[in-house]
């Protein structure tokens, strides 16, 4: 799976998160790829990803709560 640098929308980001976390589960990327690949997103389109110390609102509600624990373990939250 590739990463892309940046993202247009808050729905992209989202929909990028949550291929990840599902190719993750099931076993078809390693867990440090999955690290590298969130903090990529993370660092490259932070104001389309966090808002006021959260998840934005488009963020929460495309990726639920069970990706998001795992998001926010990755990134320190």
């Amino acid at each position: 799976m590739e990463v892309k640098l940046f993202y247009r929308t808050q729905r992209d980001v989202a929909s990028a998160i949550n291929q990840l976390i599902d190719a993750y589960w099931k076993e078809e990327i390693m867990e440090q790829k999955l690290i590298e690949s969130i903090s990529v997103i993370h660092k490259n389109n932070q104001e389309k990803l966090i808002k006021d110390n959260n998840f934005t609102k488009i963020i929460q509600q495309h990726c639920g709560k069970r990706r998001l624990v795992i998001v926010g373990k990755i990134l320190g939250m």
